[in-house]
């Protein structure tokens, strides 16, 4: 009889249990499976197309995607938005060219 109960405590909690993970693998994993040079073209578009306020409407994007509750669009705008605070930040650290201790390509003037 112990089993018993056990599996309806399993059988009741298993659909949350199914929400966690699917919501692990759409937001978390599922993002994380893009690749970097798509995520890193995307970033430059944005900052290409809006300069300072890339970031903002990178920003924007992600709101939507979690209003539309699709977590692995929102996963990729939060991958995008990392993206371009890295991009600012080498810029700021290296404003006139090539950084020696940097081996990507960012320099300054071809993410403007």
């Amino acid at each position: 009889m112990n089993w018993l109960i056990w599996a309806g405590i399993v059988a009741c909690l298993s659909p949350i249990w199914g929400a966690l993970v699917w919501e692990l693998w759409a937001g978390w994993v599922r993002p994380r499976l893009l690749a970097r040079e798509v995520i890193r073209r995307q970033a430059d578009a944005y900052l290409r197309r809006y300069g300072v306020g890339a970031e903002e409407m990178v920003f924007i994007e992600e709101d939507r995607a979690w209003r539309y509750s699709d977590s692995s669009e929102q996963g990729k705008w939060r991958r995008v938005r990392r993206e371009i605070e890295r991009l600012r930040k080498d810029r700021e650290n290296c404003p006139y060219g090539e950084c020696p201790s940097k081996p990507d390509d960012l320099r300054p003037e071809e993410h403007l």
